[in-house]
């Protein structure tokens, strides 16, 4: 048992002051006005030192893993060893649930991962569903990302949906001319970053990919049908007109991923889908690739959930910049990475924010060097599984 005291408790309708947290078991049994809770032997203190008491993140868009199992191109890391190294990162980045994005690419005109390859896919998902069969720190989940030109995967996504192995998916289209990519420029921009490449050689390569077979409405449908009957969401990716968000509304899509304007966000929020941006694009002031701003679309209250994408410590820093140099709601803003994509992915009921007898995955958050917030005690189902003591 644990009890959290001299915190600030983030709490999913506001920050509680002077509150003592008690933890049993895996869950949280009490919150209490501080010193009515009644201290035994069997109690362990854990004192907060002011900070804030946080429900862990929860991460439902992050390729993380891709970068950890292939650092480099030609580098391949065994798999167990990076899922395994990449908890311990996650951790101390107060993730305490991570939906690993999995790409299901064809060859795409960049340079190809190879841990998008079927077989490493199909590795890399078998080993994300047995973490929980042998020790491990946080939850590990699996979001697959299916580009819609890929019909080789289509029996291999439908099986993992059946082996209930999937517990997110979303379609993904990166054609150029359209979502992400509908500013030519900016694809012509990319490939050159990624290669060596002559200016012929990728207009060969749009007019390439302009030109390739896309799966049917129906054949997404049916996909989506299937996974919606196994509690799965549904997700679509760089949305970039309002049309677009009807035709995903209608096979079952309840997730716009990095909506590419305002106007496309305000529309998502219309038609009653939730709404994820990056992370790092808070970071860096904006989108890496000229789309929306996720600083302007939180200012105007059309982004839901803050996802990682590919840089997890993005995820706390981005909450204290908004509150802090953008004058928005500090305990809004945790939301955006605690119960927000908690209910996005139907897990609310058990984690996304601190009340009596949800799962006790909390984290505390302290400021050193005057304003520079770290994590210093992560719990995961009301174990201790990691405490971080900085020192001069």
């Amino acid at each position: 048992m644990y009890l959290i005291t001299n915190g600030q408790i983030v709490r999913e309708n506001g920050i509680l002051i002077n509150h003592d947290l008690l933890l049993v078991g895996d869950k949280i049994k009490n919150i209490r006005p501080r010193g009515e809770i009644e201290i035994s032997d069997s109690i362990e203190i854990i004192d907060a030192k002011g900070g804030f008491v946080s429900p862990g993140f929860v991460d439902i868009h992050s390729d993380f893993i891709e970068t950890m199992a292939v650092p480099r191109p030609t580098s391949m890391i065994d798999f167990n060893l990076c899922l395994r190294e990449s908890e311990k990162i996650l951790i101390n980045q107060g993730i305490t649930t991570m939906f690993h994005s999995l790409s299901l690419y064809k060859p795409d005109g960049f340079s190809h991962k190879p841990i998008r390859s079927s077989k490493n896919v199909k590795k890399m998902v078998d080993l994300i569903s047995k973490t929980h069969e042998s020790n491990h720190l946080i939850r590990h989940r699996f979001h697959a990302r299916l580009e819609i030109d890929n019909f080789e995967e289509i029996e291999n996504i439908k099986g993992y949906i059946e082996e209930n192995k999937v517990h997110l998916i979303s379609f993904m289209d990166h054609t150029p001319g359209q979502g992400q990519y509908k500013d030519l420029e900016v694809y012509r921009n990319t490939i050159k970053g990624y290669k060596d490449v002559s200016d012929n050689e990728v207009n060969n390569i749009i007019e390439k990919h302009q030109g390739k077979e896309k799966m049917t409405l129906e054949l997404i449908k049916e996909i989506a049908d299937f996974a919606r009957s196994k509690n799965i969401n549904v997700a679509s990716h760089d949305d970039d007109c309002n049309e677009r968000l009807n035709l995903v509304k209608s096979f079952g899509a309840s997730i716009s991923e990095f909506p590419i304007t305002l106007e496309v966000a305000k529309c998502a929020k219309s038609i009653g889908m939730l709404t994820i941006a990056g992370a790092p694009n808070i970071l860096q002031g904006g989108s890496h690739s000229g789309n929306l701003s996720a600083i302007d679309a939180i200012n105007n209250d059309l982004i839901d959930i803050l996802c990682s994408d590919y840089y997890p410590a993005a995820l706390l820093h981005s909450i204290f910049i908004m509150h802090e140099e953008h004058g928005q709601d500090l305990g809004k803003m945790f939301n955006l990475v605690t119960i927000n994509p908690a209910k996005a992915v139907n897990m609310d009921n058990e984690i996304g924010s601190i009340e009596e007898n949800k799962k006790a995955d909390i984290i505390i958050i302290e400021k050193i060097d005057k304003n520079y917030p770290v994590i210093t005690s992560v719990f995961v189902d009301g174990n201790l599984v990691s405490s971080m003591n900085y020192r001069i």
